[in-house]
């Protein structure tokens, strides 16, 4: 079945990279393009400032942009993938799913509402199954599902390794995020250049909730959160992808190097169209991973790990993840291939 698809903020950085993922995926077509009402009724070529590595595929340009809004999206769309800010994504992702569409969405809003999934599929898929209680709470025929924040994306996956095989008590994280998790006019270039900013705005909440949600427990009602502390600090640095990211885990129980390597190494993957075929890659250098050379690893899809050191209290590791594509439009695919799998389609 081909599952017919609608972007919304197909304009933006991270509406790019979904224009990008979606145009050649075997499984979805794309059916609707939407962005702000002063782009509404152009050629997507037209108001597209197109910043992406690759060209815009033809029958894209040429696709006419729609307005924001439930009614000038086609009845017959299965799924909408959401790259909207927050501060829009609010308002406007519930207005779809009241009118009964199926959102996929990277924006921040919603995430941690009790009736909302926050999936990471390769994670905690089971957690989609809130979607029952979703609708029935909120009388929708649609379902929102969100990814979570990019940087959270990059260290959930290592701890859900080390959580299954030593348990968690404590988290602490320093993260070294690249511009483009900023979107393209989110730093300029004389703020950036030859410098590094500490405290990026909200990002330090996200990680510190996030990531317990993710790590909680479904019980058919709800998710009982993670009950490991997190403490997070972000900070922007001159990349232009991929967050790297320092931390420092305390365990249940004791972990050695070697433990630890093997649980990350032998994570399972998914049998889904965007997932790695191995979701964690581990180093031995203790010079890995470096955004350059390993954000790009299965399509930017997985998860490098290296330099692991036991600690008084367990163990500290480094951990990278490309942020536009594991880190968000490829995390919002994964989620709609997830939700097609499941049968939340149609």
């Amino acid at each position: 079945m081909t599952v017919r698809a609608g972007v919304l903020g197909a304009t933006g950085a991270v509406g790019q990279r979904l224009i990008q993922l979606l145009d050649p995926h075997p499984a979805f077509e794309i059916a609707a393009l939407t962005a702000s009402e002063s782009s509404a009724g152009e050629a997507y070529r037209d108001v597209a400032k197109w910043r992406i590595n690759t060209p815009i595929p033809d029958d894209i340009a040429e696709m006419t942009v729609r307005a924001t809004e439930p009614r000038s999206v086609p009845d017959d769309v299965d799924l909408i993938f959401s790259s909207l800010p927050s501060s829009v994504g609010e308002a406007v992702e519930p207005a779809f799913c009241e009118a009964g569409y199926v959102v996929s969405s990277n924006s921040s809003n919603a995430r941690r509402d009790d009736d909302v999934p926050l999936t990471i599929p390769e994670v905690n898929a089971d957690h989609l199954d809130l979607i029952e209680v979703q609708r029935e709470r909120r009388g929708w025929d649609g379902a929102l599902v969100k990814n979570p924040n990019c940087s959270t994306i990059t260290m959930v996956p290592p701890l859900a390794a080390l959580e299954a095989a030593f348990g968690l008590e404590q988290v602490t994280v320093a993260t070294l995020q690249a511009v483009s998790g900023a979107g393209y006019s989110g730093v300029t270039s004389m703020e950036i250049i030859d410098n590094a900013i500490p405290n990026i705005g909200g990002e330090e909440a996200k990680m510190e909730t996030e990531s317990r949600k993710l790590l909680g427990e479904f019980d058919g009602a709800e998710v009982n959160w993670h009950e490991a502390r997190v403490d997070a600090s972000c900070n922007r640095i001159p990349t232009l992808d991929g967050h790297l990211e320092n931390v420092w885990v305390d365990t249940v129980e004791g972990a050695t190097v070697e433990a630890a390597a093997e649980a990350m190494r032998e994570y399972p993957s998914l049998d889904l169209h965007s997932s790695p075929d191995q979701l964690i890659h581990v180093f031995e250098e203790p010079d890995r991973p470096q955004p350059r050379l390993d954000r790009d690893r299965e399509n930017g899809m997985a998860i490098a790990v290296g330099g692991i050191q036991e600690t008084e209290g367990g163990l500290q590791f480094n951990c990278l993840a490309h942020n536009t594509l594991r880190g968000a439009a490829g995390a919002s695919v994964l989620n709609g291939e997830l939700l097609a799998e499941s049968g939340y389609l149609g």
